[in-house]
């Protein structure tokens, strides 16, 4: 199924654990380094580098830009280490995160209380997915390097719906086919 970024807010009600979508549109890529800059604006009350409200966020640290490329490796990071931050960007109106990597209660809770969704991306293949990746342009804290918050436009990104708006989560189901009884 291909998706817009421009279409999650409305999509995102709809998808299960376990789909697999394109996504193409604009995502913004954001680590623990830019999350713990970008609340302490919020907490400041100054203005972050980009607006929330309907925002995708991909968890990456993309390498050097190769010639004829719009970007170097782009694979996801661990996502559990921007939990600290994802509930409050949630309830502030971010509508997706892409990553690796379950994520702990309180991220589910906020999920499913904003009728947002988490993906998984492929990990290991970072070189694979900087083809779906078109344009690249750092706008915040360049200082950071490969974890300036940066400004994507993805072209059919292979995504899999890890958490949904339901509660739907493929770790938990993905684990349970295998336990022993």
């Amino acid at each position: 199924m291909e998706i817009h970024t421009s279409q999650l807010k409305e999509v995102a009600k709809t998808l299960r654990a376990g789909d697999k979508i394109e996504l193409s549109g604009t995502v913004y890529t954001s680590r623990d380094a830019a999350h713990k800059r970008i609340k302490e604006l919020m907490e400041k009350g100054e203005p972050i580098p980009y607006d929330l409200d309907g925002a995708v966020i991909y968890y990456a640290g993309p390498t050097g830009t190769k010639e004829g490329m719009a970007i170097g490796s782009c694979g996801p990071t661990t996502s559990g280490r921007m939990d600290p931050y994802a509930p409050l960007f949630l309830d502030k109106g971010l509508i997706a995160m892409i990553g690796k990597g379950e994520r702990d209660q309180a991220v589910v809770d906020a999920i499913q209380r904003n009728n947002a969704v988490y993906f998984c991306a492929i990990g290991g293949a970072g070189a694979l997915a900087c083809k779906c990746i078109t344009e690249c342009e750092i706008i915040a804290f360049e200082d950071l390097g490969c974890e300036s918050v940066k400004r994507l436009t993805f072209d059919k990104f292979p995504l899999i719906v890890a958490i949904d708006c339901m509660g739907g989560d493929i770790f938990k189901t993905g684990r349970a086919q295998y336990e022993v009884k």
